[in-house]
């Protein structure tokens, strides 16, 4: 129940923070959002504010932003179409009724000669008197068909009529949230946890390692290790990891006195599969506003460049597809973490947040860099790409994405399992 809970409250956040960059960027370029999903498939839940429908959705695998113009209207109306109008107070149409036109008998039933909802926002109809007559629609107004209600999308509304700057701008966000929200993130956990100082300097001894029983202690200073001096925290932990299951001989100094303390690390898998030595201790630790910002920045910095070391493996031949953790195996780390407790969770939750903001910018078809190159292809060219070309290359990329997860997932099941 600890990892479910873990993973809702997480994936919730990553996925809703991502989502909400592209909304509040889109609807302040003047974009018509018609839905802020999280999720995908059937409709779990769902409710309307302003113009959008905000839902959750069954399959936790992401989320969307629906905006007008980004595909194609599914209401089409053409010449000899019969349809019901209804007028708002100032005598423009405030909703087009499709079907059912029974069930309104205060729709004006007309004949349709010629419609645009785009551009100038008129219908030229017949009316029942088989008189032409030009009717304005609302900006606002609404179709109704099946009785259900869907805004129209006049073009100054639509995604494609916006600046390259603009619509940039909103694609980038959903990345640019999750970056903010790791940097937030780390920065609670500086002030709550305390932010880590390069000493040589152990801050505490954990339950789980061979440290607590060799005899190490809080606030031991180690002065040097096999001999080797030592001055910062990255240097003996790089000798600890460097020697499992071999015996170093510790040097600390302990309320003034200069103790010898042999310990042998036990070997733990490392970050790409190899054995590391692990004693089970934490680096000291200091409170300071500042140094919690800076350590907020820093830390998501480091985050983001392990992940490009990774990345940087494809072209070198490194790469192994374990390196790679899919729905399971996240899901996995995650109620590793939560056992851990909730500082660890936390940076395990920032780790997620830049690892999801820098995967959604790589220049690949329905991720969010992809759709960037597409609008740096047309600020280079002068012109979009046909949008049919380019929604085939997207449907292609998901595809291809989707079996990508799905060899993901095998891996982490066989590797749990096996």
């Amino acid at each position: 129940m600890q990892t479910i809970l873990a993973v809702i409250v997480i994936f919730g956040l990553l996925v809703s923070i991502h989502e909400w960059g592209h909304l509040y960027f889109a609807k302040r370029a003047g974009i018509l959002c018609r839905e802020f999903a999280i999720g995908f498939g059937p409709k779990i839940y769902s409710f309307k504010k302003n113009e959008t429908v905000y839902t959750i959705r069954l399959l936790p695998l992401g989320g969307f932003v629906r905006m007008a113009g980004e595909d194609p209207e599914m209401i089409q109306i053409k010449p000899g179409y019969e349809i019901g109008l209804v007028f708002n107070q100032k005598g423009k149409v405030s909703q087009i009724i499709i079907n059912n036109k029974s069930k309104h008998p205060e729709a004006q039933v007309v004949q349709v000669e010629k419609i645009d909802l785009e551009k100038h926002l008129v219908v030229e109809a017949y009316n029942q008197e088989e008189e032409l007559v030009q009717y304005e629609i609302d900006e606002k107004a609404h179709y109704i068909q099946d009785e259900q209600a869907t805004q129209i999308a006049p073009w100054n509304r639509q995604f494609g009529s916006k600046s390259v700057g603009q619509r940039a701008m909103a694609i980038f966000a959903g990345p640019l949230m999750n970056f903010a929200l790791a940097v937030v993130i780390l920065i609670a956990y500086a002030l709550l946890q305390g932010m880590p100082v390069d000493e040589a300097r152990i801050g505490d001894v954990t339950s789980d390692g061979v440290a607590i029983s060799a005899g190490l202690q809080k606030d031991d200073v180690v002065l040097s290790i096999n001999n080797h001096s030592l001055s910062t925290w990255e240097e003996m932990t790089s000798i600890i990891q460097e020697h499992p299951n071999e015996e170093l001989i510790f040097e600390v100094e302990r309320e003034g006195e200069t103790l010898t303390i042999p310990v042998v690390p036990e070997a733990r898998e490392g970050q790409f599969g190899e054995n590391e030595g692990f004693v089970g201790i934490r680096g000291p630790t200091e409170f300071s506003i500042v140094g919690a910002v800076q350590f907020g920045f820093t830390q998501t910095y480091m985050f983001a460049s392990m992940i490009f070391e990774v990345l940087g493996m494809l072209f070198t031949g490194e790469f192994k597809l374990d390196y790679v953790s899919g729905p399971v195996g996240i899901y996995n780390y995650t109620g590793e973490a939560a056992a851990l407790g909730i500082f660890v969770l936390m940076q395990w939750a920032a780790a997620l947040s830049v690892n999801l903001g820098i995967i959604n910018l790589l220049p690949l078809p329905a991720m969010d860099g992809g759709r960037l190159t597409f609008i740096g292809l047309e600020a280079l060219r002068g012109k979009p790409i046909d949008p049919q070309k380019e929604g085939f290359v997207h449907f292609i990329g998901f595809v291809l994405l989707m079996l990508l997860v799905i060899v993901v997932t095998w891996n982490d099941i066989t590797t749990l399992f096996m």
